[in-house]
């Protein structure tokens, strides 16, 4: 049997180990010395190029790579090479002062730095303050959203939802249920100019409002088919009535799972009647601030961006028959969303997060 070269040993001294620690720790690392931080103390730990590479989700070539280049140069091995070409006018110091002031403070005029307004602050040109930014990937214009949920069964959840779309049970129906409220039957102030080459379809920023209707969806998440009706109004009333709908769509010998989430109107004692008559009703609540785990809101997605957020409807009787016209054409050739996230992914991406987000501090 073939066996690989034995790697050479990596003894650290007090000194690199306390460097090596600082710059995984340091929360304005770049995230390749971090990385590579990690896997020198790794290999000083006395594991494998192998057992590291897989520690760290990356190659044995990456980890043979920066094993070598420690042993040859020591801590300045890890750091980048210089590149060829014309001298660096701005030196390390002046870097490492845009990316600490860049991360650590703000502007007395904005709330985030712009290329300008950093430019005056370091005494560099912004087409330098550009560059720094691009390679380390900072951008101070842009802010992304996020919430987390703070549901005590959220790990149970997860974990029951996404066995129904990954495993459904035999001799039943998993059906991904919600609401598509508010909304509105919407004409422009003035009539759409068409596209034309080299132009884009115009349209007036204001509109004229003429109602609304709710939709009540609910998708089969095996085939794609959709079961959905409109109502003016979104109560229990209106939601019992669709549960009504589903009930007389689906074959009396199937089992049927109902995702859903945890609005009030599937929780009044109304709701909970009807479902305890009808035993072949399984519920599964969604986690609080999670609706990105019911698969029917994808397909909410796609029917605002192809019929409702550029329609023209003057009444709701208009707009409800788009939407009914829609969902006819929909299940002529239904396509299933394919679920690929297993629950441990899912939670292992949301614990990362936390991790990230407690070492900053917040």
């Amino acid at each position: 049997m073939r066996t690989g070269r034995p790697t050479q040993p990596i003894e650290l001294s007090a000194d690199e180990k306390a460097t090596l620690e600082g710059w995984t720790r340091r929360l304005k690392s770049a995230q390749a010395l971090a990385l590579r931080a990690r896997i020198v103390l790794g290999c000083g730990s006395g594991q494998s190029n192998s057992e590291v590479a897989a520690k760290l989700h990356v190659t044995k070539q990456t980890v043979g790579k920066w094993r070598a280049r420690f042993l040859l140069k020591r801590l300045d091995g890890l750091l980048d090479e210089p590149r060829p070409g014309a001298p660096r006018r701005v030196g390390d110091e002046q870097i490492e002062a845009v990316i600490t002031r860049t991360l650590e403070s703000t502007p007395p005029d904005a709330t985030h730095w712009s290329t300008r307004s950093m430019a005056e602050a370091s005494g560099l040109s912004h087409m330098t303050v550009k560059r720094i930014w691009h390679a380390f990937g900072l951008e101070p214009h842009r802010v992304d959203t996020f919430k987390l949920s703070t549901d005590p069964l959220f790990v149970d959840k997860v974990r029951d939802i996404t066995g129904l779309y990954l495993n459904p049970p035999d001799r039943a129906l998993v059906l991904s249920v919600d609401e598509k409220s508010q909304i509105q039957a919407l004409d422009r102030s003035q009539p759409v100019l068409p596209m034309r080459p080299g132009q884009a379809e115009r349209r007036s920023h204001d509109y004229i409002r003429y109602g609304t209707t709710t939709l009540f969806a609910a998708l089969d998440t095996e085939t794609g088919h959709v079961i959905g009706e409109c109502h003016r109004r979104h109560r229990s009333i209106e939601f019992r009535k669709f549960l009504d709908t589903i009930d007389d769509a689906v074959p009396a010998d199937l089992d049927v799972h109902l995702i859903m989430d945890n609005y009030g109107t599937h929780k009044t004692a109304l709701i909970r009647r009807w479902l305890a008559k009808r035993p072949r009703f399984h519920v599964h609540f969604t986690p609080t601030s999670a609706s990105w785990i019911n698969m029917v809101e994808r397909f909410f997605a796609t029917l605002t961006d192809k019929q409702i957020r550029r329609g023209v409807h003057r009444s709701t009787k208009k707009l409800e028959k788009a939407i009914r016209e829609y969902l006819n054409l929909h299940n002529q050739s239904p396509r299933p969303f394919c679920w690929t996230k297993s629950a441990d992914e899912i939670l292992a991406s949301v614990t990362r997060f936390c991790q990230r987000t407690s070492v900053t501090g917040h």
